[in-house]
């Protein structure tokens, strides 16, 4: 029975799993957002909310411990200097979990963590709508493309496509006597 023992262990032993976590901490405060299977997703909560509650101490021990936590020393100012005052006025819950799909390999269940503010809705939503002004102009250029086509076509036709017809039968000639004259060398050695 495993009455009252918390956490999940993840399939990996004491210290592989703190040194996993320890990063995945790291890496989630750095980037504000992070892929990864929904349990360790679920274990990440409640570490990364830590971390932002020390920032919003803002004492020397608590950039000490934050320090010691963190893999990296710019992840921790990062804590201090930008993370925890955007969350000043709000007590806990800095973070959201979204589920995300089965992975391809192994099928297991991903999820999608992070910070509330840095805006997952929102940027989906500002790449549709950049999505769909590339799409407009691309269609605008190509409408431009081919009415200038249709201008230039109507203008002189024959007499360019008569100047360029026996240039290019001509390039076409002397481009297939190398490559046969190259086909025949490769022959003989």
């Amino acid at each position: 029975m495993r009455h009252r023992n918390s956490g999940r262990k993840l399939g990996r032993n004491p210290s592989h799993r703190r040194a996993m976590l320890r990063n995945m901490v790291t890496s989630f405060l750095e980037h504000e957002r992070l892929v990864t299977t929904l349990p360790k997703a679920k274990e990440l909560r409640p570490l990364a909310e830590k971390m932002i509650t020390l920032g919003k101490r803002d004492t020397l021990h608590a950039r000490r411990q934050v320090q010691a936590y963190l893999m990296s020393d710019e992840v921790a100012k990062k804590v201090f200097d930008d993370i925890a005052p955007r969350f000043s006025d709000r007590p806990g819950g800095y973070s959201r979990i979204i589920r995300y799909r089965n992975r391809v390999g192994d099928g297991a269940e991903e999820a999608i963590i992070e910070l509330i503010g840095s805006g997952l809705a929102e940027r989906v939503v500002e790449e549709d709508e950049a999505a769909e002004e590339e799409t407009v102009e691309a269609v605008e250029a190509g409408a431009e493309e081919k009415s200038e086509a249709k201008a230039s076509a109507d203008e002189s036709p024959s007499e360019e496509a008569a100047d360029e017809a026996p240039a290019a039968e001509s390039e076409a000639a002397e481009a297939g006597d190398e490559s046969s004259d190259d086909d025949k060398k490769a022959d003989k050695a």
